[in-house]
């Protein structure tokens, strides 16, 4: 039977993530105690969001949920408490080629961040004002609000498609990778390597469900170490033997992006049993 392994958020995109024993599901994705998954993100002076694909340093970017915020501890620098009250004005940003509206966080913020990644860079929130939706190729008939994630409010994975993936590294000799290179908010157990592709939904209870929309397709990212910040081997040369996904013109993917269906509000928790219903 399918079950929650583990539920993660990334307050700030691209930084690491904060592992929770339960979360809150809204529309946009998971949040805990009123932190959102994706809702601050940094951006170049042209207001273009900033990655670990060119910067694998914010991997090192921590953030702690207190209960005055966020707290933010990075290598070599002093903690920064993250007052969300603290937003200043509004900025204009970019995602891809999606441009939209943010607030701005301010100076000091800015100052800190740039220091800690040695570029200059700003830090911007997403509001509820922040108008900004899922592909409706992908969601269909629903309007899917999300906040700074590449498109979609949650990712899901499973242990069963790591398994078989380091199972064919090891094969080659490399060592296998821990699930965080993939970044996912909800790990499951319980389900064969893969087959979350194939879900037509998944449901907690009577009151929780979610609905895969599209396979993810996977960049570069998964080759940076998440402990050290660092590009180490790549897994896509073994990917791409078995995971090119016609559905996404022939990407490389792992994962699937979710949307809720039902159940904002409602408290996810590691260990809820996930009834899958499979698309015939």
């Amino acid at each position: 039977m399918p079950s929650i392994l583990s539920l993660t958020i990334y307050p700030i995109k691209s930084c690491a993530g904060i592992a929770l024993e339960a979360a809150t599901l809204n529309e946009t994705g998971l949040s805990f105690e009123g932190i959102h998954d994706r809702e601050w993100m940094l951006v170049d002076h042209q207001g273009l969001f900033l990655t670990q694909r060119e910067f694998p340093r914010m991997a090192l970017i921590r953030p702690e949920i207190h209960s005055d915020g966020l707290y933010i501890h990075a290598p070599g620098m002093p903690v920064l408490s993250l007052n969300p009250q603290e937003d200043t004005s509004t900025a204009s940003v970019t995602i891809w080629e999606e441009s939209f509206s943010a607030l701005d966080c301010g100076q000091a913020m800015a100052d800190w961040f740039s220091k800690a990644l040695d570029t200059p860079c700003r830090l911007v929130r997403s509001t509820a004002q922040t108008q900004r939706f899922a592909n409706q190729k992908w969601t269909g008939d629903r309007l899917v609000a999300t906040r700074f994630s590449d498109g979609y409010p949650i990712l899901l994975t499973a242990t069963a498609s790591l398994d078989d993936l380091n199972q064919r590294l090891e094969k080659q000799g490399r060592s296998g990778l821990p699930m965080n290179r993939f970044r996912p908010n909800i790990v499951l157990a319980g389900i064969e390597a893969f087959e979350e592709d194939y879900a037509a939904n998944f449901e907690v209870g009577s009151k929780i469900k979610l609905r895969p929309v599209k396979p993810c397709p996977r960049c570069p990212m998964p080759s940076i170490d998440q402990s050290t910040g660092e590009f180490g081997p790549d897994p896509m040369d073994i990917l791409q033997t078995y995971r090119a996904n016609p559905l996404v013109d022939g990407g490389i993917t792992f994962g699937m992006n979710v949307i809720v269906e039902q159940g904002v509000g409602q408290l996810l928790r590691v260990g809820d049993v996930m009834d899958m219903n499979i698309a015939f």
